[in-house]
């Protein structure tokens, strides 16, 4: 119903944001993500999704649409409501989220408060299929972080680590900035295996 919203950032705070569109104040819950992103600039653009329940129609708002889709996603998982949806993309990053999905890395989703062991398998199985095809779309728009990804990872794979393990690595290598180089990439990478 309501996509997004554009208008006069009134409060900030790390759990939600206030935006004054046409006069009209609208209370919108973010996630710690979100919070980071958020310039404290006068005009303000959130992505939204709105959740209509009998007691209360709750509003959601995403810096960026793949934070939201991650979210949706989430929310068709059964035991994951929209708060822990929230929690967990304050807690992780939606490539983070996407990536422990797409690898099946049970103890990165149940790291979250509020995720049991049976919730992160779920999630997994339930969204393992929509998560790579979400993965496909970062790809296209970073294709030059991943051809330094895969010249890393192959580089590793050379100097006779596991895939798996080397990848686990060059993603942490590679969390706080995409944009290394191979060879930094590898050094950070060796470090961590």
């Amino acid at each position: 119903m309501i996509t997004h919203l554009k208008g006069k950032l009134v409060e900030k705070h790390p759990t939600h944001v206030v935006i004054e569109c046409a006069g009209i104040g609208y209370f919108v819950n973010i996630s710690l993500n979100t919070f980071s992103l958020i310039r404290d600039e006068e005009q303000l653009m959130l992505y939204t999704h709105l959740q209509v329940r009998e007691d209360a129609h709750t509003l959601f708002g995403f810096a960026q649409p793949s934070e939201r889709e991650i979210f949706l996603l989430l929310l068709s998982v059964s035991g994951i409501g929209a708060s822990i949806a929230r929690t967990m993309l304050s807690s992780l990053t939606p490539q983070q989220v996407r990536d422990a999905v797409a690898n099946g890395d049970v103890a990165t989703i149940q790291s979250v408060k509020g995720i049991g062991a049976k919730t992160a398998q779920r999630a997994i199985l339930d969204l393992k299929d929509k998560v790579l095809k979400i993965q496909d779309i970062g790809e296209v728009s970073a294709p030059s972080n991943n051809t330094n990804k895969e010249e890393a990872l192959s580089a590793l794979e050379v100097l006779g680590f596991v895939r798996k393990q080397a990848e686990k690595a060059v993603d942490k290598a590679m969390i706080d900035d995409p944009t290394r180089s191979v060879e930094d990439i590898i050094k950070l990478a060796l470090k961590n295996l």
